[in-house]
């Protein structure tokens, strides 16, 4: 029996219906496979660049860039102030002594190191931008300890002095190293003026020596 018009009329339009229903549903891979947005990155490119190894800064530096770096061999010449606060001293001694044996160890003759006592850590910075304004000195080492206590003064003096020292530096446009030790207790504070965590007033010393030749070598 034939069919009727109507029911034609509705298969025929459900054909089409569902015909331009999977166009659209296949029309957008295929649009993203074979013809990608020009303002999108190519598949290809993207699976390139995941895959691509991650070079070191250094290494993937283009050819014929300078790398400055200081020395610590080449010390010839080089003066030092060490500003070394008394509060704590049974600590910042030690760091002091280090800091000389630093020295000593990286060939930094005894006349040309210029010790400074400060009351306490907070009166560093100033002191610090005093002799680096001087033009006497390469690098000026900034040697303290500040212990946490029961009350806020800690954390005033701990941050008046790193701010200080930083701003020493910057304003006299010589290296101002800080060596402030800011611990919570006094044993945390021996174990890094000498004890089981080294002892911080040699790795300040060494730090000073490397910026002051930078300075001295390539950036005076």
């Amino acid at each position: 029996m034939a069919a009727s018009p109507a029911t034609s009329s509705a298969t025929l339009r459900a054909s089409s219906y569902a015909g331009f229903s999977d166009a659209r549903l296949r029309a957008p891979r295929a649009s993203a496979v074979s013809f990608p947005s020009s303002h999108s990155a190519h598949p290809t490119a993207l699976v390139a660049d995941a895959r691509a190894p991650r070079l070191p800064v250094v290494a993937a530096a283009a050819a014929g860039h300078q790398r400055l770096m200081g020395s610590l061999t080449n010390t010839e010449g080089l003066r030092f102030a060490v500003v070394v606060a008394r509060f704590n001293e049974i600590v910042t001694n030690l760091l002091l002594q280090g800091a000389l044996e630093a020295f000593e160890r990286y060939s930094i003759k005894g006349e040309n190191i210029t010790v400074v006592s400060v009351p306490g850590s907070f009166e560093i910075p100033v002191a610090a931008q005093k002799l680096g304004k001087s033009g006497k000195f390469d690098a000026i080492l900034c040697i303290g300890a500040v212990i946490r206590g029961d009350t806020t003064h800690y954390d005033a003096v701990a941050n008046s002095a790193a701010s200080g020292v930083l701003n020493a530096g910057l304003s006299a446009g010589v290296p101002c190293v800080f060596g402030v030790l800011t611990c919570d207790d006094m044993d945390q504070a021996l174990n890094r003026a000498g004890g089981k965590a080294g002892n911080k007033g040699a790795e300040t010393a060494i730090t000073a020596i490397e910026m002051a030749s930078l300075f001295r070598h390539h950036l005076g």
